[in-house]
């Protein structure tokens, strides 16, 4: 269970199929991991309200119809500062011009500001059936809505354009079935039952980097990582998984730990929930927070996070 993702059942479907890969891009926040999830029907992609949580490529799969969907949850790009935000928002431009169909995700809320500004000029240069979806929709005037998307189609050629609220699902299913006419025929590449490509190890890291982030908001600096060190499935068919948490700094860690450790017990406690929910096993997870100064110029860790490694 450690090597693959996690699966779900399903039947393969008669006849000819399509398959391809979905880039979803756009501002930090705008809603890329929590659109992926409710696309693909369960958790694969890590959803805090603190803004960069995205790191890794995450891939979800989707099914609709005879087709496969390959939702590529990229990081949220913006005016990358420190290695390894030049090295996430590189990672989420390779992926949209490898894609076969692109998606730009908008945060209607916050509507044309200068980090969606700064991504239709690239975007209008990726030759690829473009999409463009207006997320949030529950919590804005339709008459904004409809001058938000006239604005952002006078600057960019989008296919289509959706309005949805990918938290409630409403218009969920329209933007599956248009993503799944829009991915060329071809066979599935992974098998039917299989919703992520992320080995659980990645996952499981990142549902407890989730529960770190939204327990302790603001108190802890975004430079901040989970690794799973070990994954053992034991003889009554639970699995005992050993996690790092790595800070830069002392104080860091004393924040993650809490008074008498009580901080670490609760996000412990959180993260074993989600896990055994997904792999359907009893889960023993054991937390260790360590200092590692640095870290983020690492150049095995961008690796671990499929990542490439920014010179400079």
């Amino acid at each position: 269970m450690d090597q693959a993702g996690p699966s779900r059942g399903s039947a393969l479907p008669e006849g000819p199929t399509r398959c391809g890969f979905v880039a979803l891009i756009g501002a930090p926040n705008a809603g890329k991991s929590t659109l992926t999830n409710a696309l693909v029907g369960t958790k694969v992609s890590i959803v805090s309200h603190k803004v960069q949580t995205t790191r890794a490529i995450v891939r979800g799969i989707a099914l609709a119809g005879s087709a496969q969907l390959i939702l590529v949850d990229t990081p949220g790009i913006f005016a990358p500062k420190r290695r390894l935000e030049r090295a996430m928002v590189s990672s989420a431009w390779t992926q949209a011009a490898d894609a076969d169909v692109v998606a730009l995700l908008v945060d209607a809320k916050r509507g044309l500001d200068p980090e969606v500004e700064g991504l239709l000029k690239p975007l209008a240069d990726i030759r690829r059936p473009r999409a463009l979806i207006l997320n949030k929709i529950d919590l804005i005037r339709r008459d904004t809505l409809l001058e938000l998307a006239s604005k952002l189609t006078e600057q960019v050629a989008f296919e289509r354009v959706f309005m949805i609220s990918a938290l409630t699902g409403d218009g969920i299913e329209d933007v599956k079935a248009w993503f799944a006419q829009a991915v060329p025929p071809g066979p599935w590449l992974y098998p039917e039952d299989q919703i992520s490509d992320a080995p659980m190890r990645m996952l499981a890291a990142e549902i407890t980097r989730e529960k770190m982030f939204l327990r302790l908001h603001d108190e802890l600096p975004y430079r901040s990582t989970v690794e799973t060190e070990s994954w053992k499935e034991l003889r009554d068919g639970s699995v005992r998984i050993e996690q790092t948490i790595f800070v830069e700094r002392e104080s860091q860690r004393k924040i993650v730990l809490g008074k008498s450790g009580a901080t670490i017990k609760a996000i412990s406690s959180e993260s074993r929930g989600e896990i055994s929910e997904i792999i359907e096993q009893k889960v023993h997870l054991f937390l260790f927070v360590k200092v590692r100064e640095n870290w983020a110029d690492d150049p095995e860790r961008y690796r671990e996070m499929g990542l490439e490694f920014p010179k400079g």
